[in-house]
């Protein structure tokens, strides 16, 4: 069995001051099972001016509940330019740098765990694994060029796209081992024709699937012991449909206010949205919320992740907006979904995800569409329908987040670790 892990994510950065995230929950529960893991990742924060001082070293490590951090030098930017680009290539740099007298000061792995979202982590893992005579699990939490095409920052016949493309097919290949977050990880690589059968180099036995999930456990002790005086909240009159997250343009959420505009015009007073978040389309939001008289919809600001389980727990609906994209057929792996069903409470998507968790646990609803009506009406089919019903799908959510628990979780890496 191998005891000493590397778990390297570019972004677990915040995961060390909220005390949560995939790989601390994963680290977590490897320790509670005698392995070693420590986390590198790098001493800024996304988006943020935020820099963990490395004290004119190329890393410095500080420790959370028994998990080392090492915080991997890199300049700090903002934006998605190439102030960002430049970062990932800082923090890969010096990764690679320091990896050999790192081990010889606190030890060598027995096995890395490199993450994504970008592939230079992954690229580097593989490298430094190869080094050691270890093996590198890599994990694929995004698809990259996939992503970048299927929004429209980069065309698929591009040179740069073609490089990618060919570096993702050698990471899938050099890998002793995949990971997907989502669950058609195999069906992408069938159809880029990377597969063994289709002639390609990747042995699909090698490729797995470990979604995200919730730490149940600190989901219900921070819903009991982090709670938040809200008049809004504690309304047991209003149906109130509950938005948490960023609030920027990707997000949709001037579709939530064309909804709450509709049902406003239908006479239905008691529905109300109630939406904690922060982001560059906040104020734009705000304003057209008092210019067009939408007393239904509450902005509340941002607030800590703490704070999560108590407010999707007070409410009727969560709801996750979006725009479908040829990626979703894939499936998904939100982040907010599996705090919505720990929340026991339903979830409405205003667009449709392969291998759907929603429709395999009836836990809620998926819409094809982005129109504002649509969605209304199942705003109202959920206010309408008897409590026996909404139970149902509250009881059905706390068994989606059982599954998905990250002891759960833990234990299928583990088995990955062991076999």
């Amino acid at each position: 069995m191998e005891k000493k892990i590397w778990i390297m994510n570019h972004y677990a950065t915040n995961m060390f001051f909220n005390q949560g995230g995939r790989h601390y929950w994963f680290a977590e529960n490897l320790l509670k099972q005698g392995y070693e893991p420590i986390i590198f990742c790098a001493n800024t924060k996304h988006n943020n001016k935020v820099i963990i001082d490395t004290e004119r070293r190329k890393y410095v490590i500080k420790e959370t509940n028994g998990i080392p951090f090492v915080f991997v030098k890199t300049s700090p930017y903002q934006g998605n330019g190439f102030g960002r680009v430049k970062n990932m290539f800082g923090f890969s740099k010096n990764l690679l740098l320091i990896a050999k007298k790192f081990a010889k000061d606190y030890g060598k792995p027995d096995v890395i765990l490199a993450s994504s979202v970008h592939p230079l982590t992954l690229v580097v893992g593989i490298i430094i694994a190869k080094k050691f005579k270890i093996p590198c699990i890599c994990e694929s939490r995004d698809l990259w060029p996939e992503t970048l095409v299927a929004y429209g920052a980069i065309k698929k016949e591009s040179v740069f796209a073609r490089i990618l493309y060919k570096g993702e097919k050698w990471i899938y290949k050099k890998a002793d081992k995949l990971i997907f977050t989502m669950q058609g990880g195999k069906d992408y690589i069938i159809e880029k024709g990377w597969d063994k059968a289709s002639g390609g180099p990747i042995d699909l036995d090698k490729v797995h699937h470990i979604n995200n999930g919730v730490d149940l456990e600190a989901f219900d002790y921070n819903k009991e012991h982090f709670q938040i005086d809200d008049a809004d909240l504690k309304d047991n009159e209003s149906f109130k449909v509950i938005y948490v997250g960023s609030i920027r343009l990707v997000n949709n959420l001037g579709l939530l206010l064309d909804t709450a505009k509709i049902l406003k015009e239908r006479g239905e007073s008691k529905i109300k949205f109630l939406i904690w978040g922060d982001g560059n389309e906040l104020e734009a939001l705000k304003q057209r919320v008092q210019q067009e008289g939408l007393t239904n919809v509450s902005f509340k600001g941002r607030v800590d992740k703490k704070y999560v389980p108590y407010i999707t727990s007070c409410g009727q609906l969560n709801i996750v907006l979006g725009k479908s994209s040829p990626l979703y057929k894939y499936g998904g792996s939100l982040n907010k979904m599996f705090d919505y069903f720990a929340s026991g409470k339903p979830t409405l998507f205003t667009f449709r995800l392969g291998y759907s968790l929603i429709e395999k646990y009836e836990v809620g609803m998926e819409l094809d569409t982005n129109d504002p009506i649509k969605i209304a009406d199942a705003i109202m089919h959920f206010s309408e329908m008897p409590e026996s019903q909404h139970q149902k799908y509250s009881i059905n959510a706390r068994a989606a987040a059982a599954d998905f628990d990250f002891k759960i979780l833990s234990s299928k890496l583990i088995k990955l670790l062991e076999s």
